[in-house]
């Protein structure tokens, strides 16, 4: 397949079930942050139920990417969808009799970031083996799934999670879990892969271990994962206030509070469409530094802004470089790693970066309390600072041709072998 080759039909049911998904991940985005304010005006409180969903990947993600090796990624993806699901339909129960509070929400975001070790993981590690290790075609599929996922995240549902709010203070999670059923059955709809080559069943800690030292041992690979560690150090301060900093800082209410989230989707789709026109022009690593650096100037100009306007450009700007980096970083490494490693190195590196987040949303609830609403962003930023000379230094292109030309050699050899043996 070449990166003009019309995509398969299967791909267009995983596109149209992220889609799906992620309309509903946007409702809960907006809505979640309100709920909770609704119960609660303290900032560390508010911080926590941020930190709760990304709390999972500390302790069980390695875990985690090991038994996605292990299990039919597919299978894996429309369970876990439809678990999700399930546990959202019993916490709207919950709530209708009157149990909602602050460890209800701490408690479903808890068990929905399990989820997403699961279903992200199995996610990333399917798309290369439903289309293969061209990285032009994966830039040309990660940049679909992600413009596709900025335009319902971002843009679409923030706004209606606001709305939906108004109306009912459970009504979005419902909505966020029929996303997650009809994402269910259309990944269910798919025709099961080859059955995977049964391996021999040692430790699963031992697997574990041994995807994240793959990681550790390559330095292109390591500098992927470092980068977002770093960046979500800084963003995560800012989003576990950012409600508070929008109505206190910024005077909106909830509809203006979810519209200023939308602005990031104008920039977050800008970001999805130009990132192939970016990396032909600077290459993938050139590209890398050109967003490292944006990055810290949005950031910076948000813990600035006056006004939502100027608050809604940086982040549109934010989201746009953030939407790049996601596209450039994803296609590598889907690229480069290994079939049989893939989940355990995806996992490795979500758990870097994600592991990084509850940190963050901690440590932004502790700087908005010592030192207010604005310090989250500024302070923070110097985190983005170190994440573009880690760009400058790790991911250049000279590193990331060089990886995708060992990695193509490496299944060429594979497949010649392969060949020999048959015959």
């Amino acid at each position: 397949m070449t990166a003009k080759t019309p995509m398969p039909r299967t791909f267009l049911k995983v596109w149209a079930a992220s889609g799906v998904s992620s309309f509903g991940d946007g409702v809960y985005l907006s809505s979640l942050p309100l709920l909770a304010a609704s119960l609660t005006r303290d900032p560390v409180l508010l911080s926590v139920v941020s930190a709760a969903a990304l709390l999972p990947w500390l302790f069980f993600g390695l875990i985690g990417g090991a038994l996605v090796d292990r299990w039919d990624r597919r299978r894996t993806m429309w369970m876990t969808d439809a678990a999700r699901a399930a546990l959202l339909f019993g916490a709207v129960g919950a709530a209708a009799a009157g149990w909602i509070g602050i460890p209800m929400l701490i408690v479903v975001a808890i068990l929905l970031g399990t989820g997403q070790i699961f279903f992200e993981t199995a996610a990333a590690s399917y798309l290369p083996e439903l289309l293969g290790r061209d990285p032009l075609v994966l830039k040309r599929a990660n940049s679909r799934l992600r413009g596709t996922m900025e335009v319902t995240d971002r843009f679409v549902g923030p706004p209606a999670g606001a709305a939906l709010f108004t109306l009912g203070r459970t009504i979005p999670l419902l909505t966020d879990a029929v996303s997650f059923l009809v994402s269910s059955l259309l990944i269910r709809s798919l025709p099961a892969g080859p059955p995977k080559a049964r391996a021999p069943k040692g430790s699963l800690l031992k697997d574990a271990r041994a995807g994240a030292a793959y990681l550790m041992r390559d330095p292109l690979l390591l500098g992927l994962s470092l980068r977002p560690a770093l960046g979500n150090l800084a963003f995560s301060a800012g989003t576990a206030v950012f409600v508070l900093f929008a109505q206190e800082e910024l005077h909106l209410g909830p509809a203006g509070y979810g519209l200023l989230l939308s602005t990031e989707a104008i920039g977050g789709v800008l970001g999805s469409m130009l990132t192939a026109r970016l990396s032909d022009r600077l290459g993938i690593g050139g590209g890398l530094i050109l967003t490292a650096a944006l990055l810290t100037a949005a950031q910076v100009s948000i813990g600035l802004a006056e006004s939502p306007l100027v608050a809604g450009v940086a982040m549109a700007l934010r989201a746009a470089a953030l939407g790049c980096t996601i596209v450039l970083a994803a296609s590598v490494r889907q690229s480069i790693v290994p079939d049989e490693l893939m989940g355990r190195v995806t996992a490795a590196g979500r758990l870097m970066a994600l592991g990084a987040a509850p940190i963050g949303a901690l440590l932004g609830g502790w700087l908005a309390t010592v030192a207010g609403l604005r310090a989250p962003y500024l302070i923070g930023a110097a985190f983005l600072v170190a994440s573009t000379l880690v760009s400058l230094t790790m991911t250049t292109n000279r590193k990331i041709e060089a990886a995708l030309l060992k990695a193509e050699l490496s299944r060429r050899e594979a497949a010649t072998e392969s060949a020999a043996g048959i015959a």
